[in-house]
C-alpha cells in the first residue's frame, strides 16, 4: 500500500511546444493533472502527495514565465480553496520560504491556515525547493543547535537531519513517478528517496491520464522491497 507519493512534473513546456502553443501554455495544462491526481489519491486512501511545483533552478528561467507560473499557482489556489476544504485536503509548501515570490506569501499562508486542520489527504506543493539545498540548510541548523548547547553532537542520527529538513511534515514516499521521459531525480527528495520505488514514464506531464496512475500504482504493488535483508 503507498502511503505517500511523489511526483516529478516534468514536459509541460515540451507538450505545448508539440501542441504549436506557447511554453507556458503547458503550465496551465499541467494543472488539470494535478486535480486528477488528488482525485486517484483519495480514492486510494494515499495519505500524502508531493508534486515538484518549482525547483530552485527553476529561478534561471525567463522573468516572463516565472510570473505567469506564480500569478497561475494564485489564481488556482484561489479558485480551489473550497474544493480542498470540501476533499478534506491539507495544503502545504514545502521549500525555502524565503524565496517564496512577496505576492504569493499571502496566499500561500492562508490556504495553509484553511486547511490545516484536514486530514484525508496531505498535498505538499515543493515550491522554490533543492534537495541539496534542503539537506545544508537542515546541517546549519543542526551545528547552530550544537554551539548553542540544545544538542549534542553525539546525539546526531539520521533522525535527527530528517527532523531538520524542510519536508518534515509527512514520512519518505514509497514512490516517486517521473513524466517527461528523463530519468533522474532533478535534485528532488535526495535525502527521502533512500528507500523510494521510482517509476519514469515516457508522456508528458499534460498526457497523464488516470491509467497511467493506475498502472503505476498496480506495477507498485508486485514490486518486493527488501530493505537490504
Amino acid at each position: 500500500m503507498i502511503n505517500h507519493i511523489a511526483f516529478i512534473m516534468d514536459g509541460n513546456r515540451r507538450w505545448a511546444k508539440k501542441q504549436g502553443l506557447a511554453a507556458v501554455r503547458g503550465h496551465a495544462q499541467g494543472v488539470d493533472i494535478i486535480k486528477k491526481v488528488i482525485i486517484f489519491c483519495l480514492k486510494k486512501n494515499i495519505s500524502y502527495v508531493s508534486l515538484y511545483t518549482f525547483s530552485t533552478e527553476n529561478f534561471k528561467r525567463s522573468e516572463y514565465e516565472k510570473t505567469f507560473l506564480f500569478r497561475l499557482l494564485s489564481n488556482e489556489l484561489l479558485k480551489g480553496t473550497e474544493d480542498f476544504i470540501r476533499q478534506g485536503v491539507q495544503v502545504r509548501f514545502v521549500g525555502d520560504s524565503s524565496l517564496f515570490p512577496k505576492k504569493l506569501k499571502d496566499t500561500i499562508k492562508d490556504i495553509e491556515e484553511k486547511t490545516k486542520h484536514l486530514k484525508k489527504l496531505q498535498l505538499n506543493f515543493l515550491f522554490c525547493y533543492g534537495g541539496r539545498q534542503e539537506i545544508v540548510d537542515s546541517v546549519k541548523t543542526i551545528v547552530q543547535k550544537v554551539k548553542s548547547g540544545q544538542l549534542s553532537e553525539h546525539d546526531i542520527s539520521e533522525e535527527t537531519v530528517s527532523q531538520h529538513l524542510w519536508c518534515n511534515c509527512c514520512p519518505d514516499p514509497e514512490l516517486i513517478v517521473r513524466t517527461g521521459g528523463a530519468q533522474r531525480l532533478s535534485n528532488f527528495l535526495l535525502f527521502q528517496a533512500a528507500y523510494s520505488e521510482f517509476f519514469f514514464l515516457d508522456c508528458f506531464w499534460p498526457e497523464v491520464t488516470e491509467l497511467h496512475l493506475d498502472k503505476v500504482y498496480k506495477d507498485f504493488e508486485q514490486r518486493k522491497k527488501n530493505f537490504g535483508t
